[in-house]
């Protein structure tokens, strides 16, 4: 594959099995050459084997939402027609700054009046998941997430916050351990007033 993509775009469908592989090999050299040129010896027990496990961890794990298809999202009909708000959550999420190349870790709430369609609950986390494996800033990721649930399932109301701690904030840069950032997406019958209050009491997050 030859051509280049935004930091926070799925490539499943432009990648093969094989060219994954070809990847994670060049990624291993690279990083070796990354090593000599921050003058650590390659040869150190401590870090003779960290090309590769750093290879592996981008393309497998923290990067993994890049390179692997979507979750099956299992929906099912609203049959008894619910329309009152559900909410699942705190779910669990690490991502990657793709400014810094650094972690920031958080939780996400998810609610939802239903429409016509709704969506086994444990692929709210599967979705969140997958869309947080991957280089982005928090501002894009939550849009990415509210898009895919309306495009699913077309709720009557979606709000959707995160909560998140950024390594480029409290590792480097100003150093401030106690600074989060939360976002929010409020889209459909939940941008009303009343709504969306009683989506953040019931969340506990202002």
């Amino acid at each position: 594959m030859s051509k280049l993509t935004a930091a926070n775009a799925n490539i499943s469908n432009l990648i093969s099995a094989n060219e994954r592989l070809e990847m994670q090999n060049d990624l291993e050299e690279n990083f070796r050459v990354m090593l000599h040129l921050l003058k650590i010896d390659i040869f150190d027990p401590q870090v003779k084997d960290t090309p590769r496990r750093l290879a592996k961890m981008y393309v497998e794990e923290i990067f993994k939402g890049r390179y692997e298809k979507m979750p099956n999202l299992t929906t099912f009909p609203n049959s008894k027609n619910v329309d009152e708000l559900f909410i699942v959550g705190p779910i669990a999420f690490r991502s990657c700054c793709s400014h810094h190349f650094v972690p920031f870790l958080g939780k996400a709430w998810i609610g939802v009046i239903p429409g016509e369609k709704l969506l086994g609950l444990s692929k709210f986390a599967r979705l969140t998941e997958w869309i947080m494996a991957r280089p982005q800033i928090q501002e894009e990721a939550i849009q990415m997430l509210a898009d895919i649930i309306e495009e699913e399932i077309a709720p009557k109301g979606l709000a959707i916050v995160m909560k998140a701690k950024h390594f480029c904030m409290c590792w480097r840069g100003i150093k401030d351990n106690d600074c989060e950032m939360t976002s929010s997406v409020v889209r459909g019958f939940l941008r009303g007033a009343e709504a969306r209050e009683e989506f953040l009491n019931l969340i506990k997050v202002h």
